[in-house]
Parts: structure tokens; sequence; C-alpha cells
């Protein structure tokens, strides 16, 4: 296949900064409380637990660790079986589609009927879910398909403990493991949970899964048998707090560096909104013209020696960006002023809203976003490379933040210089055709080209004398030049 070139970000924002722009912001969750430090330095933001309605009764079990998945889902099955014989129903949260589809297999071969949501069953699935408090019932939902309706209860269910809870494995973040437990138990209903885990998983490997094999070694516990101790659920959600932690680390890294790009959108988006909101856009033309002069002329004009040679390239530069030479005053004698300056600049775009009366306005708002749009693009790509080499700043004993926002500033300065020269270059070299219309536009019938029986009732095609010449050819003409540095221009 043919390598293309990478794709090219236009606009992009974090969702932090996206939240951000709302003048009010608030939330309702039952799972929040996790996460309120991070709502506390990230939206300032304080979160307030508000007190169950009923009291809760729920039975919260120590979670069931076992040596190898394997021994886990083979006591998960076992829990289910035992469930459903009793009539007690069950909802079951797997972390993927692989592993409910595991388990629906399992239970396939034990003859017990279920329901598996993952996704694939968008429309039945608020219906599966309603249905998942009956008695009997067996419900596998992947990373809790189908929140967002409310488990009830089935007649005699409440008899029987109510709804148990059954996660196959403990999550990265406790907010998804106390999302599927506040499935039951809810406005004082009765039920239970239990999480199971095994030493491979990968939560387990990251709290350090050969310590407690070796504990399991020594105490001879046998193939199938679990650990349930309290001290080893605590152990593990402190695990969980540490993986949080250092999630929510990369998201505030992620958006220090946003909050620099956040910066310089919040000037671009504002400026975009004057061009196109602005009945005028001569105004910010002059604007932009007194910005550059300040830059390129004004220095010169302080300086109190400035010999010929750095005159002379000044000159030049001026005239590159505003075409002055057109003027006879411009370059005989010393630089002109700035007031002189910028009588020109009024006399260049006086010229060219002479040349197009009714459409100057409209001519000076294409080029002016024209420039912004073409500038901002390319600004996005170089702060894409900026920040994808940044973090090696580091090994310099430099911070990379730090010097993300140094560079990143110096960027955007260039940027917004480079918009207003792009313009101004635009307004001051532009000539605007006069339209011409069909009847008075004449054929060339130069030497190389005639009409072959040009007759008024048939148009015949062009036909030329001599071979077309290509453009980087010798020149017909002799001149030693390629035919398009020649006379091809």
């Amino acid at each position: 296949m043919k390598v293309e070139s990478e794709n090219q970000t236009l606009a992009s924002i974090t969702f932090q900064n996206y939240f951000r722009m709302y003048e009010k912001l608030a939330g309702m969750t039952g799972t929040a409380d996790t996460e309120s430090v991070e709502f506390g330095q990230i939206y300032n933001l304080e979160v307030i637990v508000i007190p169950t309605h009923m009291p809760m009764v729920r039975i919260d079990h120590p979670d069931a660790i076992f040596k190898t998945q394997e021994e886990k889902f083979n006591a998960i099955a076992d829990d289910i079986a035992d469930c459903h014989r009793r009539g007690q129903p069950t909802l079951v949260g797997t972390v993927s589609i692989e592993k409910s589809e595991l388990l629906a297999h399992m239970l396939k071969k034990r003859k017990i009927p279920h329901n598996v949501l993952n996704a694939k069953q968008h429309e039945m699935e608020a219906e599966i879910v309603a249905e998942a408090g009956n008695v009997g019932k067996v419900t596998i939902a992947t990373n809790m398909a189908g929140r967002g309706t409310d488990i009830k209860l089935g007649e005699g269910v409440k008899e029987l403990g109510g709804l148990h809870i059954l996660g196959t494995e403990r999550h990265e973040s406790r907010r998804i493991d106390n999302q599927l437990r506040g499935r039951s138990g809810r406005q004082g209903d009765p039920g239970s949970s239990r999480f199971y885990l095994a030493l491979d998983d990968d939560l387990m490997r990251l709290f350090g899964s050969d310590r407690l094999q070796g504990i399991m070694g020594k105490l001879g516990m046998k193939e199938g048998e679990a650990i349930e101790n309290k001290m080893v659920s605590n152990a593990i959600e402190k695990s969980q707090r540490r993986v949080e932690s250092h999630n929510f680390e990369i998201r505030k890294q992620l958006l220090d560096f946003d909050n620099v790009m956040n910066q310089q959108r919040e000037v671009v988006y504002s400026l975009r909104r004057d061009l196109m909101s602005a009945e005028s856009t001569e105004s910010i033309a002059f604007e932009y013209a007194d910005d550059l002069l300040e830059e390129i002329l004004q220095p010169a004009l302080d300086a109190k020696e400035l010999d010929d040679e750095d005159k002379e390239a000044v000159l030049k530069r001026v005239d590159e960006v505003f075409n002055f030479s057109r003027f006879e005053e411009f370059g005989k004698d010393e630089l002109p002023s700035m007031e002189q300056a910028d009588e020109w600049v009024k006399e260049v775009l006086s010229q060219l809203k002479s040349s197009a009366p009714d459409h100057y306005e409209e001519i000076l708002r294409y080029f002016l976003l024209d420039a912004l749009d073409r500038n901002w693009k390319e600004h996005l790509l170089n702060m894409d490379h900026l920040r994808d080499g940044i973090g090696l700043r580091g090994y310099g004993q430099k911070d990379p933040k730090q010097e993300y926002k140094r560079e990143g500033f110096n960027l955007f300065q260039e940027m917004l210089y480079t918009i207003k020269e792009n313009t101004m270059r635009a307004f001051s070299h532009l000539r605007i055709q006069a339209e011409v219309k069909e009847e008075e536009f004449q054929h060339d019938t130069g030497d190389d080209l005639e009409y072959s029986g040009a007759g008024d009732e048939e148009k015949k095609p062009v036909r030329r004398k001599e071979p077309k010449v290509g453009r980087n050819e010798p020149c017909p003409c002799g001149s030693g030049r390629k035919y398009k540095k020649c006379c091809g221009r």
C-alpha cells in the first residue's frame, strides 16, 4: 500500500476544557465520591454526598481470591448455579466481551438459562435489564451495559435475599465497581454483592500477587479454595487508589498541555468571530498594517546610526510586504516616517477599494480569514510536533511543561505576525481585473495558432502549426533557457 502523509488535526479540545466553557457546571451521580479530588482540582466543584432515602441493607461480602482464572470462573459458575437453584436473581459484571462469552459458554454447559448484555443487542438491553430482578434470572453485563434502567425486584425476591451482584474481576477504577454494586440494594431493598479475583488478574499483578501466591502456598491451600479476608480486600482497594491516582496524573498532564492550547484557541476563535461579525474589516486591516510597520520600520527609525546597507535591507523588506515602490517618493532619500507609511497604506487600500467598490469589504474579509485559517492549521501541526518531542527536554534537566509553554508562546507570536504579513502582502499586491464579457472576448490569432475553417455554423478545434513545446524543454527562441523561464512565462 502507498504510504500516505499523517492526518492533520484541524481542531481539538479536551473534555475538561470543553466542560469548563459552560458558565454553570454541576452534576449528579451515585459514584462521584471516589473522584472528589479530581472534581475539586479540575472544575473547582465540591462533591456533596446525599444520604440514601432508605437505610442501606445490602450485604457486601469480602472479595474471594483464587490462584488461577480457571478456579475463579468455576467458583463463579457454582455461585450462579446456587442462586439460580434458590431462585435468587443474579447480575454478573464482566470487564470484557470475551469474559462474558466465556462465562455464558460455561453456564450453557450447565444448562442454566441466562441473558448476555455486551452492547450487541441495543434495543433489547433496557428490556433485559428491567427483568434482571425477577425470580431465577441470570444476567451477564459487560462493563455495566444497560445502565440507566432501574432493576425492580420481582414478586417474592426480597424474601430470597434480593438481587445478588457478582463481579468477575476488580476494575482499575473503584467507581465502576461501585456502579456495579449500586444496581442492588436500591431504595432500601435487600441485596448482596461479591467480587471474585484471581492472582493472574491485571489488577492483582499490580497489587503484587507473587507475595500473596507464596502465602497461599504456605497455608497449604488446595485447588478451588479461596482467601476471604477484609485486609486483603482493603489492600486491593488501596491498589485501585494508586492506579486511579496514576490515571488522574495522566489526565492532568494532558490538561496542562491543553491549557496552553486553550489560551491560544480563545484568542484565535475570538479573532475569527470578530472578523466574521465586523461590519467593517478595514479598521482591522489598518491595525495589522500598524503592527507590521512597528515591527519592521520603527526599530530602524529609532536607530541612532544606520548604514546604507541596513537602510536598503529595511526598504526592501517594507516594499516586499506593502509594495510601496508604486509611490514615486518611496526609497529616494531617507526611510519614510511612520506617518508617511500610514498614508501609503491608506492609499493602497483606497486603490483596492476604487477598483472593486461593491466587493471591497468581501475581499478584505476573505483574505483576512484565509490567512487566519491557513496559519492556524499550520500552527496546530507545529504544536503537535513540539508536543511529541518535548518530553525529551526532561533529560536536559528542564521541565517539559514549562518548555512547552515557552516555545508554544513563541510559535503563537510568530503565527500572529505571519497572519498580518500574509494579509498585507495580499492587499498590496492584489490587482482586480474587470470582468470580461463574452462578446468582448477575442481569440488569440497569433502566428502559432490558427482556426481551420471556422464557420458560423460549426466550430472546429484549434490546431497548432508547430509541435507543442514542453515547459522544461529548451525555448524555441534560442535563448538557451527553459521554455517556462523564457517565452512560456
